[in-house]
């Protein structure tokens, strides 16, 4: 399960807590770090321009997890609380904040041969203490649903559909675009998967993926500066080769 545990923070202190029943387990787990801002912060909320930066403040991280029948069902909940404080070096610039919550809400079931994984995330971003119009607050939401069929004990191949919005209250990026801001593209992307995966040995596997996109909503803006460069419709191949020790 891909969103199972929350990445981007630098986890200080965790709790960890485990109680198991006559038809599965649950597992809880909370942690108190500093959240990972970096170059990619900048850009993505365009202050990559601006003599300043972002500071990480305490943050949280959990999850409730519950496992049944030995792992045939298990179900996830997964939450986080973000901060940062932004030090500006521009007198034009006041200094501002930003929250950062998402939630993801899993749940995958296996059998023998196949296993099926949804997830679905909602994800608050909201920056406020700046000077207008850089204040904002948005949610998005995301959701996948993939099937996986085991060939054989070493193949498996597997199809998997992807939707992202980066703003519910504007789900085509059309208002985005009227802005000014990016083309509307920018704002969504809608992901057709599939792919095949080989494992000859325990520790090594092989796999190749292709995927047919509508949308830029999930590439990395530090990779792609001007939206205004890319497609609406794209493709992409990947292979990859993993080697466990």
């Amino acid at each position: 399960m891909e969103a199972i545990w929350t990445t981007g923070l630098k986890t200080t202190a965790s709790i960890y807590a485990e109680e198991r029943l006559s038809t599965g387990s649950i597992r809880a787990q909370v942690g108190i770090g500093e959240a990972q801002v970096g170059e990619d912060v900048d850009r993505t909320l365009g202050f990559y321009n601006k003599s300043g930066s972002f500071k990480s403040q305490s943050s949280l991280i959990g999850q409730v997890r519950y496992e049944h029948d030995a792992g045939r069902v298990i179900s996830a909940i997964s939450v986080g609380h973000a901060k940062a404080d932004y030090e500006s070096n521009d007198n034009n610039l006041n200094n501002g904040k930003l929250n950062f919550q998402p939630w993801v809400f899993s749940v995958q079931y296996n059998s023998e041969n196949w296993s099926l994984t949804g997830e679905y995330a909602v994800r608050k971003t909201e920056l406020y203490g700046f000077n207008e119009p850089r204040n904002f607050s948005s949610t998005g939401n995301s959701w996948y649903l993939q099937y996986i069929y085991r060939l054989r004990r070493d193949w498996q191949w597997l199809v998997r559909y992807d939707s992202l919005i980066s703003n519910r209250d504007d789900p085509s990026g059309k208002y985005f675009e009227s802005s000014g801001a990016g083309p509307a593209h920018s704002q969504f992307a809608k992901d057709w998967t599939m792919g095949l995966q080989w494992q000859p040995y325990p520790k090594i596997l092989i796999s190749a993926e292709y995927h047919y996109i509508n949308g830029t909503g999930w590439t990395p803006i530090q990779d792609n500066p001007d939206a205004a460069n890319t497609s609406q419709y794209w493709n992409m191949f990947l292979t990859q080769f993993s080697l466990r020790f």
